[in-house]
């Protein structure tokens, strides 16, 4: 195991952060290693910030679809609610990955709290 810790290049580690960070398709990868349970801390933080992201993103635009597929009223102001929601994870998302590329930490304030509590307690 030591071995294979030797080898490892500290870029394709850094490169695999940034795809557990890739809106929706990071997602997938992020689930996987925590469900393995394996990688290193970096990994399992950025795991779980991910995963955390797109499952609040993926609730709000199911419920901001459903209810503009509900009211006639209110469509059009849950559409735009939903396109800025999409927008804002996208933004957060590709923020991240410049503060990981700028080799800081990809934190966010209440939603790292958030996810190294709930998604560490069910998922980790």
């Amino acid at each position: 195991m030591k071995q294979l810790d030797r080898l490892e290049n500290p870029e394709l580690h850094h490169l695999q952060l940034l795809l557990y960070l890739l809106p929706v398709i990071g997602f997938f990868p992020a689930l996987w290693t925590l469900y393995r349970r394996q990688g290193t801390r970096e990994q399992q933080v950025a795991s779980r910030l991910s995963v955390t992201l797109a499952f609040g993103w993926l609730l709000g635009y199911i419920l901001l679809l459903s209810g503009a597929q509900l009211s006639e009223f209110w469509s059009l102001r849950l559409l735009f609610i939903n396109t800025m929601l999409t927008s804002s994870y996208f933004l957060v998302s590709i923020g991240l990955m410049v503060r990981l590329w700028q080799r800081k930490s990809p934190r966010l304030p209440w939603i790292s709290q958030i996810a190294e509590g709930t998604v560490r307690k069910h998922l980790s």
